[in-house]
Order: C-alpha cells, then sequence, then structure tokens
C-alpha cells in the first residue's frame, strides 16, 4: 500500500499577505476557511493533492497535546512561533483503519484517531460540507515535522476543476524536499510513512510515493543546488526546505525561502 502526497502544510503568520503572495506567483487560492480549533486556511489546490496555507486565528480556541493525542492547532502554533515555513507532510488516505494497521506493524507511533467536519465555499459561493479523518504519526529524529495521512469523506464537495487551474502552469507537485544532516538517518521512517522503499540517488536520499516524491540531501547539497537562501534559518533539525511543482517547461524557477513565507518554491518555466 504505497500512499502519495495528498498535501503540505505552510504554517505562515499572516494568511492574507500569504495568500496574496501565491496569488501573485500565479496560483489560484480558495477562500479562506476557518477550523474549530483556532487555526484557518487557505488552499493551492492540484489534481489530487494541495497546499495548505495556515495560520492561527483563534490562540485561545487551540487544545494542547495530550497523552496519546496529537493537537493539529498546537502543532501549527508552536511551528509557527519556532519561523514560517512548511510544517507538516501529509499522504493520502483511503481507509484510516488500515492506515492505522499499517503503522503500527511498521513500528510508527500512533495517537488517537481525530476526524472533523467544516465548511467550503466553491466559486460560485455556494457551501458544501467537507470531512476527513486524519491518522497522526510522529518520527523523533525529525520533531519539527508533522506526519499524518488525511482520508476525504467527501471529495465531490472538496476538489473543484476552477481551483486547479493556475496561470503560473503548474500541475501538481513534483517533490517535498527535505533538508538533514544525515539523509540515511530519516529514510527509514518516510519509507515506512508512505508505505514504500528509499534508495540513493545522485546524493540524495528518495522515497517514490503514489503522487510525487520526497527527496532527502544535507543542507550543504542544497545551499549548492537551489543557493543559501534557499534553506532556513536553522537547518540544523531535519525540515521540509523545498516544494518541487510539475508543469510545462525545461526549465526552472527558484523562489527562496526567505522570500516565499519559509519555503523554497521551484516553479516550472
Amino acid at each position: 500500500m504505497i500512499r502519495g502526497i495528498d498535501h503540505l502544510v505552510l504554517a505562515v503568520r499572516d494568511l492574507s499577505a500569504a495568500r496574496d503572495f501565491y496569488a501573485g506567483l500565479g496560483f489560484t487560492t480558495t477562500p479562506v476557511a476557518r477550523h474549530p480549533w483556532g487555526t484557518e486556511n487557505v488552499l493551492v489546490q492540484f489534481d489530487g493533492a494541495f497546499l495548505e496555507l495556515l495560520a492561527v486565528a483563534d490562540a485561545a480556541a487551540i487544545p494542547e497535546h495530550g497523552p496519546g493525542r496529537f493537537s493539529f492547532g498546537a502543532f501549527a502554533r508552536d511551528a509557527v512561533a519556532r519561523g514560517e515555513g512548511c510544517a507538516m507532510l501529509v499522504l493520502d488516505s483511503a481507509d484510516e483503519t488500515a492506515d492505522r494497521a499499517d503503522f503500527a506493524a511498521r513500528g510508527l507511533p500512533l495517537f488517537e484517531p481525530f476526524r472533523f467536519e467544516r465548511i467550503a465555499r466553491r466559486p460560485d459561493g455556494t457551501e458544501r460540507t467537507v470531512a476527513f479523518s486524519l491518522t497522526f504519526t510522529a518520527s523523533p529524529e525529525m520533531p519539527e515535522i508533522g506526519f499524518f495521512t488525511c482520508r476525504q469523506h467527501y471529495p465531490e464537495n472538496f476538489w473543484n476543476p476552477a481551483f486547479q487551474t493556475h496561470a503560473n502552469g503548474c500541475t501538481g507537485v513534483d517533490a517535498v524536499i527535505l533538508a538533514a544532516a544525515d539523509p540515511a538517518a530519516v529514510a527509514p521512517f518516510l519509507a515506512a510513512f508512505a508505505g514504500g522503499t528509499a534508495r540513493e540517488e545522485d546524493g540524495a536520499v528518495v522515497v517514490e510515493t503514489a503522487r510525487g516524491r520526497l527527496e532527502v540531501e544535507t543542507p550543504a547539497a542544497l545551499a549548492t543546488r537551489y543557493g543559501a537562501a534557499a534553506l532556513p534559518a536553522d537547518a540544523g533539525t531535519p525540515r521540509i526546505v523545498a516544494i518541487r511543482f510539475r508543469g510545462a517547461g525545461n526549465g526552472s524557477r527558484v523562489v527562496p525561502a526567505s522570500a516565499a513565507f519559509g519555503t523554497t518554491l521551484i516553479l516550472p518555466r
């Protein structure tokens, strides 16, 4: 059971500014939606995957972590307090019960099951109910990254082709790029989380998923490849540092983390 990239949670301080920035890069963005636990988001949808720009809207409404309980809101709040950027990697799910069994069989930590609903607004202004079941896990080697799978209960209400066409030509997420001092040390968890295998490729560790790939390189290698500005100020702990997008074109444009709310964006051109 190989999972695919479902979405990436990009923690930002100013959601309106982040939305304007992504729109300025040629991405189509959704209306703002509010979570019942104190966060709000704007999405950038593709066919089968999306970016979630996320900010704290009401800190008092955020529940704390508890024994065996992962708090999405608390993790996002703490992530943005450390610095803006990609805080969570989310893979798709067809069955949250099967995910739990698979994670347990692979020796991955488990937290309480979590399901929620919210109202989504479509381009024509109509509203629909969307619902999700999240299966959280964690990696001791990567404490600053949240990991979970996401099952859509009403996918027909969530996905919308009107949100999936982008002026910049991006058609999806090609790769999620992580920086780690020892890529081999984080490879077993990433492979188990995705349900696949890890391999070495051109000095990087690569895990192929059913939708996109995970690439892990050292900070020095990434700075050489994309420039020092592509890395966050503190790259000592393994972090998600960049997203590479699919699209037409033979070249690429690198928008560094320092200019893009903490996550380097590699766009086709």
